[in-house]
């Protein structure tokens, strides 16, 4: 797909131009030094080598950054990055974050945004404006604000965001998305698109839209994790009683049942901060991501045993099983996963954000029973 070349206003000034032109007579404001100097130093310290889509964001990060920054009164189109799992989206949209020198900044995932939203909205239900009460209490006085792997497979869903995506345009507020999808391919089940086109026409009219690419899959390539606890996990197969006793890891047990809000669901094992359950406990039941990031609050290191072959599962979990290793990665937890195949093999199937799990858990150390 063709990326979209930044909106720029005649009036911009075209800064590398001027620099290339004037040399040190005219200099970079500092709001944009900042951003391009801290990309900078980021991907050296991590050995990465930019790719020309990355820059091309960097550089719109950069232009985006002197405005926010600046006196103009200017109206900041957002920005939607897609593309390919591993090309660095998420990567680009955290260092933007960090880098912008503002207390008036959030950045979350969308979905543990998405819950707040429907918790506030409950709970300002007898309010004239509910969404309008929740995001006053969610945002207060925020000018940025950061959503990361965004996708929309509900068209319950799909009908909230095109009211909050409006209302936080109506705010002035700086949104900044990441998404595997181009907006065109969000919501891709046929019988509910259309509903959701006013909501792409929104994105590609207030935001500029840019596919980040490139050859590499970051997150497949070798390198430290040492700050992360998500890529120190392990995928343990074929599960062997020899392995779980060489890992310290528990036997198959009976369930328990451990409250999660105002039910039970069934685990495994429960002891301090950590949890485990069956791949079928958590996703051949309707659960839900506001279950997982309750569990999360409470448990720190998961394990999850008798993962099957993902081809031979329903489409609904597979993407509870999708949903849950997105809300574990982004809340980075330690994950213990068990399975009687390789990785490989065992994440096959047919829901459309597998690829983005198969990327993720291919960060986890695969321990296979020595021959």
């Amino acid at each position: 797909m063709a990326i979209r070349p930044p909106i720029r206003s005649r009036l911009t000034p075209r800064w590398p131009a001027l620099r290339r032109l004037f040399g040190k007579a005219v200099a970079l404001p500092a709001s944009h030094r900042v951003i391009h100097d801290y990309f900078q130093h980021k991907a050296l310290a991590q050995g990465y080598t930019l790719s020309h889509s990355q820059q091309r964001v960097i550089d719109c990060m950069a232009q985006h950054a002197t405005t926010l920054l600046g006196t103009s009164a200017k109206t900041l189109p957002g920005l939607y990055l897609h593309g390919a799992v591993g090309r660095g989206k998420s990567w680009l949209l955290d260092g933007f974050f960090q880098a912008i020198p503002l207390a008036q900044k959030q950045r979350l995932h969308f979905h543990e945004f998405f819950l707040l939203l429907h918790q506030g909205m409950f709970k300002y239900r007898e309010q004239p404006d509910a969404l309008a009460t929740t995001l006053d209490e969610l945002l207060q006085d925020c000018r940025v604000l950061c959503f990361d792997e965004f996708h929309v497979h509900d068209i319950g869903d799909a009908m909230l965001i095109t009211r909050l995506f409006k209302a936080l345009f109506r705010r002035g507020i700086l949104l900044l998305v990441t998404s595997n999808y181009p907006p065109e391919g969000l919501l891709p089940n046929p019988l509910y698109h259309a509903r959701f086109k006013p909501v792409i026409d929104l994105i590609n009219t207030r935001m500029q839209v840019m596919e980040v690419g490139g050859p590499h899959d970051y997150r497949s390539q070798a390198r430290s994790h040492n700050h992360q606890m998500f890529t120190q996990g392990q995928y343990v197969w074929p599960a062997t009683s020899l392995q779980r006793q060489a890992l310290n890891l528990p036997e198959r047990a009976a369930p328990i049942a451990l409250p999660v809000g105002t039910r039970h669901l069934p685990a495994r094992f429960c002891e301090g901060r950590t949890v485990g359950f069956t791949f079928s406990d958590l996703c051949d039941h309707p659960t839900a991501v506001m279950d997982y990031l309750e569990l999360c609050r409470r448990f720190d290191h998961w394990i999850i045993d008798e993962l099957p072959s993902l081809a031979g599962c329903s489409i609904a979990a597979q993407q509870r099983f999708i949903n849950l290793i997105d809300v574990l990665y982004d809340q980075d937890k330690h994950l213990v996963l068990l399975g009687q195949n390789s990785l490989r093999e065992t994440l096959g199937g047919d829901a459309i954000d597998l690829a983005r799990t198969r990327s993720r858990l291919g960060q986890l150390v695969e321990v296979r029973e020595s021959v």
